[in-house]
């Protein structure tokens, strides 16, 4: 067996283990941040019951720490006085990064994770099976009810060589982008062996890990090895290693398979606005820049930012960029100021803000119009930075560091310095006192309930025939930070679904509210779309919002998982086409019928649909479990809530 067939082995609640078949598996640990993690307590506290059911689940707050009104400040006592209440880890305000965090603290080799954040995955750098998924889905699983998915099928990525100076773990995910793309692991748990592992440290992998989501994968493992057992020494946690490896280093135990020499990579960057839409930085070098970002989950370890410091120590930035610097927790800046990197930074000109996600999530540091913004993110989806028309490059922190010196695009083998040789402390700065432990059994709590918390909308049950216009018709890969946009603006309205429905759709079409609104108490409505449809985020909202605004049904030639999971939670239904040629006679406004929409689906996979517009008929199919199906034709896994999500 290899390590990701161990993990889920070793989990498995219900069905078998063959690709493609519905799975339930055993969550041991749930993980929610602040954007998402708002309704995760509201729906929990749902279900009426009193603690979590897990052997941990921690809440933190990382997204919306922009405090410009009373909003976001209200939310963060609500989410405190929840985690009293339910017996959940509270990570204040300023603590850092749910990933690395969680990675920090209470990660450990062979255990579940389920997390409100589609970044969740970066625990597999540790050899934990974790996954992201959405919020309905973390609070069953705090209820102590497994998790259902798909069973993927096993990528083994095999890693041979040592990377040369210059070119880090960035650039391993963005090679493993330019070959596959943003859909390339869909249905698939990615998991790397091999010898090139051994020059790989823990928060290495991370991220690696972390960005397996830009590949669409359900999740990415690695063994828990020496590097492992490392990383957890530093930390304190030595006590919770244990080794995972898999049986054989064979690509014969794996379903697919690559290979990535390390040695031959050179530095790679992701053009706007697709993580992979990647090339050689060589190919762009000069183009000029405004910004740079150093930050975020998906470049989170203290090298990463010790690296960039001593690539810029003893010079000032150009005059022109913004360079910025996220930490991504208290601890990993509190090292920084004792290795003196910090110092380094301030005095090339960085801009250091608080450790949290910060630009990565559009929570400030939002670029010129027009300008060319750098970023270690894992994301540069359009509008995701704050700005409707930007132009945001990933890249390493090593690439990154060269531009803000040139203040144009830099491949950072050009630079006129020797590549730094970091000499960083092998035990980590342990702090924990931002982190505040679960209340004991028994504590009465009352939920601090501010007035932006607006209760759980009730939506009713699928109807026997399904009728309305195409209110939108879309390309590929449209991300949910297209469906629902981020930024400090709107996430502000996270537990608000009528205020934060008024964002639906954007900064794809700014009338899209407005039809739906006009519509929404006389007929439901439809959006088609092409590939790959809901990738990115896990945000419930991109699906709940729409759903609010009276979307029924989402016609695509594929779904990103986790967004049509979503779709099913809150009664959406998602159907694929049986031939893509159909979406392409469909045209906006276009009024469908689907007449027989319930009987079918409970009936099997092909539902009929006619287009009532242009006078012709075909045939459309669904891709739901027999469980997923039942919760489509009652409206949602919302109805199955005791008190439709509003707390008590």
């Amino acid at each position: 067996m290899n390590v990701a067939t161990k993990l889920i082995e070793s989990h498995l609640v219900s069905g078998e283990m063959t690709a493609g078949q519905e799975i339930g598996i055993r969550i041991d640990q749930t993980l929610a941040q602040d954007a998402t993690g708002t309704m995760v307590m509201l729906e929990f506290a749902g279900l009426g019951i009193a603690r979590v059911r897990t052997q941990l689940s921690a809440q933190y707050v990382d997204h919306n720490l922009l405090q410009v009104d009373w909003r976001n400040a209200d939310d963060h006592l609500f989410l405190r006085s929840a985690c009293e209440k339910f017996g959940v880890w509270y990570s204040k305000p300023g603590n850092g990064v749910s990933h690395p965090v969680h990675m920090q603290r209470f990660g450990v080799p062979g255990t579940s994770l389920l997390g409100s954040d589609s970044h969740t995955c970066a625990g597999g750098s540790l050899g934990m099976l974790a996954i992201g998924a959405g919020g309905l889905e973390i609070a069953m699983a705090m209820a102590g009810e497994p998790f259902h998915l798909e069973m993927p099928r096993i990528f083994g990525v095999r890693l041979v060589g040592e990377l040369p100076d210059w070119v880090s773990a960035k650039d391993v995910i963005l090679e493993m982008l330019r070959r596959h793309g943003v859909s390339g692991g869909v249905g698939t748990i990615i998991e790397y062996y091999g010898p090139g592992l051994a020059y790989l440290s823990a928060m290495d992998r991370h991220v690696i890990a972390n960005m397996g989501a830009e590949l669409g994968a359900t999740t990415t493992v690695f063994p828990s090895d020496a590097e492992v057992r490392d990383f957890l020494a530093a930390e304190g946690r030595e006590h919770d290693w244990r080794e995972i490896t898999a049986d054989a280093e064979d690509e014969s135990i794996y379903d697919l398979h690559d290979e990535i020499d390390l040695s031959t990579l050179e530095p790679l960057i992701a053009l706007p606005s697709s993580p992979g839409n990647v090339v050689p930085v060589r190919e762009v070098a000069g183009t000029e820049i405004y910004q740079v970002v150093v930050g975020s989950s998906a470049n989170p370890g203290l090298r990463d930012f010790a690296i960039a410091a001593a690539i810029v120590k003893g010079q000032q930035t150009h005059d022109r960029v913004s360079f910025d610097v996220n930490p991504t927790s208290r601890e990993i800046l509190e090292q920084l100021a004792r290795v003196g990197a910090l110092a380094d930074l301030i005095a090339a000109g960085a801009r250091i803000h608080q450790a949290g996600c910060m630009g990565c999530i559009g929570m400030g540091q939002a670029p010129a119009s027009g300008e060319n913004s750098l970023r270690t993110v894992p994301r540069n989806f359009p509008g995701r930075s704050g700005v409707k028309e930007d132009r945001v490059f990933l890249c390493s922190p090593e690439t990154a560091a060269a531009s803000a010196l040139t203040g144009v695009i830099t491949d950072p083998r050009e630079l006129a310095i020797s590549y730094p040789r970091l000499d960083l402390p092998k035990n980590s700065t342990v702090n924990t006192s931002m982190l505040v432990p679960p209340r004991p059994v028994g504590t009465e709590v009352k939920l601090r309930l501010g007035a932006n918390i607006v209760s759980l909308p009730k939506f009713d049950a699928l109807p026997d025939t399904l009728e309305g216009p195409v209110l939108l018709s879309v390309g590929d890969d449209v991300s949910t930070d297209e469906i629902m946009p981020a930024g400090s603006k709107i996430l502000a309205l996270r537990s608000n679904i009528p205020e934060i429905a008024k964002f639906t759709f954007t900064y794809v079409d700014e009338t899209l509210y407005d039809r739906a609104m006009a519509i929404r108490d006389k007929t439901d409505w439809i959006v088609v779309g092409g590939r790959n449809y809901g990738q990115g985020s896990s945000r419930e909202h991109a699906a709940l919002a729409p759903r609010y605004l009276g979307l029924r049904a989402v016609l695509a030639e594929s779904f990103a998982r986790i967004h049509a999971q979503n779709l099913v939670n809150f009664g959406i239904v998602p159907l694929v086409f049986q031939n893509p040629k159909d979406r392409l006679d469909i045209l906006q406004g276009d009024v469908l019928a689907l007449p027989k929409i319930r009987a079918e689906i409970a009936a099997g996979r092909s539902v009929s649909v006619e287009n009532r517009t242009q006078g012709h008929s075909f045939t459309m199919r669904h891709q739901l479990s027999s469980r997923a199906a039942e919760i489509v034709l009652v409206g949602g896994l919302l109805n199955a809530l005791p008190s439709n999500g509003k707390p008590t």
